[in-house]
């Protein structure tokens, strides 16, 4: 899977660097108390699935009741805007830069996996949190999952 290009992000290419965030960030338990990117990604992808039949359902309901159609129409659309509010805060923070807390813990999973042999590109630039879920979600796969207790 490639990465987004990292050139100024435009309106609907926070959508994609949002979705790219939610597929790469690693969807670890021991994670949830210390991120809300978990939480935020499951009511995302909550949200793209079930949304859109919820506003097919108001808008036939209200048609078949004959009941008036803007306040459907208005429930309907607020309903399809919950997953693209989901993607578009994943896409803000996908390239948001990281503080400087989690930028050092950032470099000490990075030494980590350096430490195990692993080939690493340098990093360009201030790390944002796509920086961090790229390596988070490589610490998992190869390294021991007791390293978040060594650090």
């Amino acid at each position: 899977m490639s990465t987004p290009e990292k050139s100024p992000v435009g309106f609907f290419g926070l959508f994609r660097r949002g979705q790219h965030y939610a597929n790469t960030w690693p969807m670890e338990k021991r994670l949830a108390p210390l991120f809300i990117e978990n939480r935020t990604i499951r009511a995302t992808r909550y949200a793209i699935r079930f949304m859109p039949p919820v506003a097919a359902f108001t808008l036939c309901w209200q048609v078949a009741l004959g009941g008036q159609l803007g306040p459907a129409v208005a429930t309907a659309l607020f309903a399809l805007s919950l997953p693209l509010q989901g993607l578009w805060w994943l896409g803000k923070r996908s390239v948001t830069p990281l503080p400087p807390s989690i930028l050092h813990w950032f470099y000490e999973v990075r030494g980590k996996l350096q430490e195990a042999g692993q080939a690493l590109a340098p990093v360009e630039g201030k790390p944002d949190y796509q920086a961090l879920a790229d390596t988070l979600k490589r610490a998992f796969k190869q390294l021991d999952k007791t390293f978040l207790d060594d650090l």
